[in-house]
């Protein structure tokens, strides 16, 4: 099963996907973590474009074809994103689990985004100002959507953990 996480900075996405993968056993790709990997590889880029999300499912759909439980964490802003999550799960044969963590409480997200600490070497962690000018699509398809508001990380995991279950048992029966 791929599970792919998608929102703005702050609202959760990396606590959450790395606990889940933590306790699923699964397959962890964080788009920020490869992209962080390019700009450092000293090729002299500064813009990166799609490499990070392209190298990231490329070893998704490696890991889903060993059929291991892939937890994809991004900010899957895009709708051209969130379709080509779905064509990896599609190509590897497997159900896909899409992820919008959002925070409903505004004074709440913005701590978060103003008190992230980088966690990856060199990394620039977004300011408040780029989360509120970030493009953001809204979403199309079917999708679980989470407000961390106010539920603790355990809650939200368990929360994912009970419907990635639904969703593998209704992929079983449909096949």
């Amino acid at each position: 099963m791929l599970i792919a996480f998608g929102e703005l900075p702050g609202t959760g996405k990396t606590t959450i996907a790395k606990s889940l993968a933590r306790k699923l056993g699964a397959v962890y790709l964080r788009v920020d973590t490869l992209e962080q990997a390019f700009t450092a590889s000293g090729d002299g880029r500064t813009e990166i474009g799609p490499s990070g999300y392209l190298a990231a499912y490329a070893v998704a759909e490696d890991n889903l074809r060993l059929e291991l439980t892939v937890v994809a964490d991004s900010v899957n802003s895009l709708s051209l994103t969130r379709t080509a999550w779905r064509n990896v799960a599609l190509g590897a044969a497997v159900p896909i689990l899409e992820i919008e963590l959002i925070c409903s409480d505004t004074t709440t997200h913005r701590l978060r985004v103003e008190g992230r600490l980088a966690d990856i070497p060199g990394h620039k962690v977004p300011t408040w100002k780029n989360v509120l000018e970030r493009q953001y699509d809204a979403w199309e398809s079917e999708h679980f959507v989470v407000d961390t508001a106010k539920l603790s990380v355990e809650k939200v995991v368990e929360m994912i953990i009970l419907r990635s279950s639904n969703a593998a048992a209704k992929n079983h029966r449909q096949s």
